[in-house]
């Protein structure tokens, strides 16, 4: 264990496995047998979010969910720990590295997954991390209305930078007007986000760019990556993730990254570490590629520990 310039830094000697592609879909009615609860959720501006809820694996883990037996159709809302899974740009719900996140959080708590606007079946364009603070606030708002009296928020990559926006714009200090169908978040964890807006220092964060600005850039994204990217640029520019990161205590956060993230070096997570005040866990992950697709089990495992044990 080592300590950076701010937050609480772990390295971990588990080596994940190399970062991979996206791929292929794969159904989410693949929890149907511990009977998954699938929902088109509606945003504050009018956004249809394909959404999908899904309980914990068994009634001993923290989350206090009751567990559905095989086959037994619809889900089982419980009372305790939720985690909402946010993920990363082009993901959505049914996309594998996704689904395995989902699968390994369900150990410690029930799991809420959906697909950010623009993004598999929700409606709507992706705006890239500014509208979608919309989008998580219905995920968190529908888990509690379900019953969940707490709730986790993980984020992948652009996930990660809107976890991070939404838990400043949802402040803990909040949560007595809110009440249980407010949209605040009692725990946060960031993986791979960046620091900063219009980052262009690496060739991938590049080619993203590209992929956004440009018209063709933006058909690739439509019937190439299944992403459909809203044409017009930030009027607003909303407020950058170290911008957020001051106004997210004392809710507890984790900063996830990987050393040889291909997206964004080290800075960027130091960054946000050092913005929190010493609040922030920050977990420097070696040989760690970028997001969803090159955490491996063992340190999703370690997320959902750490959600479970800060999650109030």
């Amino acid at each position: 264990m080592s300590q950076g310039p701010a937050g609480h830094v772990t390295r971990s000697f588990i080596r994940p496995e190399p970062e991979t592609a996206g791929g292929c879909t794969e159904s989410a009615s693949e929890g149907s047998s511990r009977g998954v609860l699938r929902k088109f959720l509606r945003t504050a501006d009018g956004v249809t979010i394909d959404a999908a809820y899904e309980p914990a694996q068994n009634t001993s883990d923290t989350s206090g969910t009751s567990d559905t037996s095989a086959g037994s159709g619809a889900a089982e809302p419980g009372t305790g720990l939720v985690i909402v899974v946010a993920h990363g740009f082009t993901g959505d719900l049914e996309r594998p590295h996704v689904r395995r996140a989902a699968r390994a959080f369900a150990r410690y708590a029930a799991v809420v997954t959906f697909s950010f606007r623009g993004h598999g079946a929700s409606g709507g364009r992706s705006t890239v991390g500014d509208r979608e603070v919309l989008d998580l606030a219905a995920a968190v708002e529908w888990a509690r209305e379900l019953g969940h009296t707490r709730v986790a928020t993980v984020g992948f990559s652009m996930g990660g930078s809107v976890v991070l926006r939404h838990a400043a714009l949802h402040a803990k200090s909040d949560q007595e007007h809110e009440g249980r169908t407010g949209a605040h978040s009692d725990a946060v964890v960031s993986v791979s986000a960046p620091a900063r807006w219009y980052y262009r220092g690496t060739a991938p964060m590049r080619r993203l760019h590209w992929l956004v600005t440009r018209p063709v850039g933006r058909a690739v994204g439509r019937y190439g990556l299944r992403t459909r990217i809203y044409h017009r640029e930030w009027d607003p520019v909303p407020s950058s993730p170290v911008e957020s990161v001051p106004l997210i205590a004392p809710t507890p956060l984790l900063i996830v990254h990987g050393d040889r993230d291909g997206y964004f070096p080290v800075d960027h997570p130091r960054m946000l570490a050092a913005a929190s005040g010493d609040h922030a866990d920050l977990w420097l992950e070696p040989g760690m590629g970028h997001a969803e697709n090159a955490a491996d089990d063992a340190l999703l495992s370690r997320i959902g520990e750490w959600a479970a044990a800060h999650a109030g």
